[in-house]
């Protein structure tokens, strides 16, 4: 936060990133029907309620929505929070079922959640040792299952494609000599040994393989890209999208994204112009980042970029599903 506002998040287990700078995109007021699509620790949340809007929620990790229930209770009757034990890219289909068809604004805070890093026992860092796991729902295949099962070609391709890991197919292999793998520690280890890490090195290696482990567990990405759709169908013309990503992969799809919905035109210096369907979304931002005073008091906003925009009257691009 920028310290301009509190927000009533003083109690919150931990302040979202870049929190004045979402609330300020989404402009909240009154009677407001907002999507926090990644409610986490609920600090979007708690500002969106406390302007007065009523806050439908989205997270597939049952603590968090166990969590979320235990202060939501205090609030307003009736209630202005909506709990959905849901991923968000099933927004579309959830809010249909109590009634919704659109909403004045969504946030997404897309990635992992402090509280999720912080709990050794999900298998999300490796700062600590813990189950193999990095499920958000807590459910399914975990990350075990998928190291421990996967041909080498196929675990290398995920960490190419998801950590942009350039020694994947090294890492790969060394996965696959060391199984079965079971721990935080074992798969650090096995990463660390195949790179030649020295404690002290700038960045430690295991990053890579567990950013893309996680994302490929969780199906992040398409996750992103289904619930940016949702997004169109769901924000009445004004409505606006603001979304928080944490490394590239993720603002990339964003930025194209919203590239696109906002573009009438297509072409090139050598063709034509050729008219388009009008334009979803205007007035895109530019990469929003977090300021000094942020960054300062909490190290994880340094890799933070907040993209939003604003819905046209213009028909969604493809219907829900």
């Amino acid at each position: 936060m920028t310290g301009a506002r509190d927000h009533s998040a003083a109690d919150a287990p931990h302040t979202p990133v870049l929190l004045d700078e979402v609330v300020d995109a989404l402009a909240p007021v009154a009677g407001d029907v907002l999507v926090d699509a990644t409610f986490g620790a609920g600090g979007y949340t708690r500002a969106l309620l406390d302007a007065g809007a009523t806050v439908h929620a989205f997270d597939r990790d049952p603590d968090a929505i166990a969590a979320g229930r235990a202060w939501s209770e205090t609030r307003a009757d009736p209630p202005r929070l909506v709990l959905h034990q849901r991923r968000f890219s099933e927004m579309v289909a959830a809010l249909a079922e109590v009634g919704v068809d659109q909403v004045d604004g969504i946030v997404l805070d897309i990635g992992v959640s402090s509280m999720q890093l912080d709990q050794p026992e999900r298998g999300f860092a490796f700062s600590s040792d813990g189950p193999l796991d990095m499920t958000m729902s807590q459910s399914g295949p975990n990350a075990a299952d998928f190291l421990n099962t996967a041909d080498a070609d196929a675990i290398a391709d995920v960490l190419y494609q998801y950590g942009e890991e350039r020694q994947s197919r090294r890492v790969a292999r060394a996965i696959v000599a060391a199984r079965p793998l079971a721990t935080t520690g074992d798969l650090a280890r096995v990463v660390r040994k195949a790179m030649g890490y020295h404690a002290g090195a700038p960045k430690d290696p295991a990053t890579r393989t567990f950013q893309a482990v996680r994302i490929h567990v969780n199906g992040e990405l398409d996750e992103l890209k289904e619930a940016l759709a949702a997004s169109e169908i769901l924000l009445r013309p004004g409505g606006k999208l603001a979304v928080v990503s944490f490394h590239s992969l993720e603002d990339r799809i964003v930025k194209h994204f919203l590239r696109d919905a906002s573009s009438k035109v297509s072409g090139s210096r050598y063709l034509p112009e050729v008219e388009q369907a009008p334009a979803v979304f205007d007035n895109i931002s530019k990469a929003v980042r977090a300021g000094k005073g942020e960054l300062a008091r909490n190290p994880r906003s340094r890799s933070a970029i907040l993209r939003f925009g604003v819905r046209t009257a213009a028909p969604a691009r493809q219907v829900a599903a």
